[in-house]
């Protein structure tokens, strides 16, 4: 009996950790998936290295976890009130109280200094190739572009009673942030009432959007294509619809959008006439 109960234990054990994986594998897509539980692929080097520094984290913990569930078991098995009707009266054992406070501090120490050399890369800005101005508002995104000529953008959603078809509903948005591709990008996020975040998953970029305050990231978009995020701070009733929805096109259609985008801002055009790009980018590849 105890024989069987085992065998069923570890076989849902199995399981679950197939259903896990199984579902774990459609997560691999620039723009939320049903029932993904993994991460959107890395568009970007920051990108890159948060995923490689999740996979070292996932690997640790792993480990970590086996050994608590084996040192479980093992107890469970080898200490049960069958085998030892008289408990152990046993208070103290220095050299396991020594073990279990050094090695959880070192492995803490390991785990730490890949965070920190990741940390001071995310917040370190390199030499930029342009700039772009984000301010969350409620409950949409405006783009400046200071190094276009000033123009600016309002990017609101697109409510569900005029999406057309292949528009995705509460991602995209009557326009989008457009930007070349393979270009380092200084972006500077502010707000103008409550506190926002502007996040896009597959860039690995997030900051709060606040209001007097100038708060800096930068990115390196690798790919052509759509990417989708969201304000990632509850900002009031409407948070959940002010989508982020970024179109990375190649340095030459992005230079004819950006001309054709301030001539319309300087001729007072609706922001819904500037941010047409001739040849609209394709989804963000799969790079499952």
């Amino acid at each position: 009996m105890l024989a069987d109960r085992r065998f069923r234990a570890l076989l849902a054990a199995g399981l679950t950790l197939l259903g896990i994986a199984a579902m774990g594998g459609i997560a691999w897509a620039a723009q939320p998936q049903p029932w993904e539980i993994g991460m959107q692929p890395p568009a970007t080097p920051i990108k890159d290295r948060i995923e490689a520094l999740h996979d070292e984290l996932l690997v640790i913990i792993s480990l970590i976890t086996l050994f608590v569930l084996g040192l479980l078991l093992y107890v469970i098995v080898k200490f049960n009130h069958r085998r030892h009707p008289v408990p152990t009266r046993t208070s103290h054992n220095p050299v396991v109280e020594i073990l279990w406070t050094v090695i959880p501090v070192l492995i803490l120490v390991l785990i730490a200094i890949p965070s920190f050399k990741l940390m001071y890369y995310m917040d370190a800005v390199p030499q930029a190739d342009m700039t772009i101005k984000v301010t969350g508002h409620q409950w949409y995104w405006s783009y400046a572009y200071p190094d276009q000529g000033g123009f600016e953008i309002n990017s609101n959603i697109i409510p569900d009673d005029q999406l057309k078809p292949g528009q995705k509903r509460l991602l995209d948005v009557d326009n989008p942030l457009v930007i070349p591709v393979n270009t380092t990008i200084r972006v500077q996020v502010t707000g103008t009432d409550v506190i926002h975040s502007w996040f896009v998953p597959s860039f690995g970029v997030q900051e709060y959007a606040v209001i007097g305050r100038l708060n800096e990231a930068w990115m390196r978009v690798e790919h052509e294509g759509m990417y989708y995020g969201e304000c990632n701070q509850i900002c009031g009733i409407n948070h959940a619809f002010m989508p982020i929805s970024v179109k990375v096109v190649s340095p030459d259609a992005f230079q004819q959008w950006a001309a054709e985008a301030k001539k319309s801002a300087e001729n007072g055009g609706a922001a819904a006439t500037v941010v047409a790009v001739n040849g609209a980018a394709p989804e963000a590849p799969d790079r499952n």
